[in-house]
């Protein structure tokens, strides 16, 4: 089979699953622990992922009794990663509403010639007013104007990690010339959100610029991720629906002249897994039976736009709520838990069970076989090009999967058994490097 599986390490603490870090076997601290990461980095990288990723964002989210809160910075947490690995891609999220475009572009290129080219961003432009206070602002601006905004962000990026020619470096020591100052291309840019006049202070990094990531699913969303996306992080609950979003982004990427084929869809996917059926189920109930549930309905009239008390714990949602249109914070993921909540007709107990592990992602427990199942029938279904495997708890669950199901996947010759010559993370990903707007390609000779 030449078409092959890509997966990505989305790596959260002590496990995505609320109450992970409640067992047993986890280190409440680990968050903060720079060796947590480097295990787990080293267990994916065992598994031959093409990628790991750290999710993030400029507040403290949800409160301190709920699990493990505050993160560290993710470029310098990736960073440090770099000089642990030798061949995982490292993906971090960082907001365009929240950053200027000179900084993060220099970062991330720096991030990419330090790992040697494995660099990737995931780019969000940042829902909720706690995150806009602590900018100065009253609000969180409106959908739109964040995806406009975000736009212009990464025209700009894109503006900066192209102002070095790849060969602007000559280093001739007999002549005495470093570099050539007419293959440097300051972008000069002035626009509606931001006004950037000189080139980048670093060269062009090994990949371009870094594999471009996105995860949101709202109208806006897929509009964005179908003008500049390379993969794309999205949570779908059944393959119908999966099915129905990878039809529609690859259709809209086609439709904005660029190759479908160079957008990856990859959907999360909370693996719980047993020896038996059973054995995964109990394990599934360890961790629900440590829910602490005043949290998650706190947290859930949150995403509802609901006022504090409007959630019975054993009634189902209410019957009017606000439409997607109304809501200017995640629209997908809010759309995608209703759904789920209308479609099952959940208590909001079940609900809560249901989102504890993946807030919105697929959960899904059972042995190896059944998530190797679950994984090949999506991926050759036209639902996925990938996973976004998101375990509940860690490290554990990343070894069982990298000891149990990456054997199988491996097996059905959908996952590669070691990483070969391909070096960058775009070229794990099957994508070429971008070719520099600044440079012209000679034309065609006259026969």
């Amino acid at each position: 089979m030449t078409r092959q599986l890509h997966l990505n390490a989305f790596l959260m603490n002590t496990g995505h699953h609320e109450a992970s870090w409640r067992l047993p076997e986890s280190d409440p601290y680990a968050h903060v622990e720079l060796d947590h990461y480097v295990h787990l980095a080293r267990i994916a990288e065992r598994g031959t992922f093409d990628s790991l990723f750290l999710a993030d964002g400029p507040q403290l989210w949800g409160n301190l009794a709920q699990r493990p809160a505050g993160a560290l910075e993710p470029l310098t947490l990736l960073t440090a990663l770099a000089t642990a690995t030798r061949h995982i891609g490292l993906i971090a999220t960082a907001s365009t509403s929240y950053n200027s475009p000179y900084n993060l572009a220099r970062k991330f290129a720096s991030l990419d010639i330090i790992s040697g080219g494995r660099a990737g961003w995931n780019i969000v432009t940042t829902a909720g007013a706690e995150a806009a206070r602590n900018f100065g602002l009253d609000a969180e601006p409106a959908h739109a104007e964040r995806y406009a905004r975000a736009a212009e962000f990464l025209d700009v990026s894109l503006k900066l990690w192209d102002s070095w020619e790849d060969d602007a470096i000559v280093a001739d020591k007999a002549s005495g010339v470093w570099g050539d100052d007419a293959k440097i291309h300051p972008p000069r840019h002035r626009g509606t959100y931001f006004s950037v006049e000189g080139a980048l202070n670093v060269p062009r990094s090994p990949q371009g610029y870094p594999l471009l990531v996105q995860a949101g699913s709202s109208e806006d969303g897929k509009a964005f991720a179908a003008r500049y996306a390379e993969a794309v992080f999205t949570a779908q609950q059944t393959l119908a629906d999966a099915q129905a979003f990878y039809a529609d982004i690859k259709a809209r990427t086609a439709a904005a002249g660029r190759d479908p084929e160079h957008l990856k869809v990859l959907p999360g996917i909370v693996p719980v897994l047993g020896s038996t059926e059973a054995e995964a189920r109990a394990a599934e109930q360890v961790l629900e039976d440590h829910l602490v549930h005043r949290h998650g309905v706190a947290n859930l009239e949150r995403l509802l736009q609901l006022p504090e008390g409007s959630l019975e714990l054993d009634g189902e949602l209410p019957a009017e709520l606000p439409s997607e249109d109304a809501v200017e914070g995640a629209k997908s993921r809010y759309t995608l838990v209703v759904e789920l909540a209308r479609r099952e007709r959940l208590t909001v107990r079940q609900l809560i069970g249901r989102l504890g592990g993946g807030r919105g992602h697929l959960t899904f427990a059972g042995t190896p076989e059944q998530v190797a199942d679950k994984i090949q029938t999506w991926f050759t279904q036209g639902a996925a090009d990938g996973f976004n495997i998101m375990p509940a708890v860690l490290p554990s669950g990343l070894d069982a999967f990298v000891d149990h199901v990456v054997p199988l996947l491996r097996a059905r010759g959908l996952l590669r058994g070691e990483y070969g010559p391909r070096t960058t993370l775009r070229e794990r990903y099957g994508l070429p490097r971008p070719a520099n707007q600044y440079v012209h390609a000679p034309a065609p000779a006259l026969v």
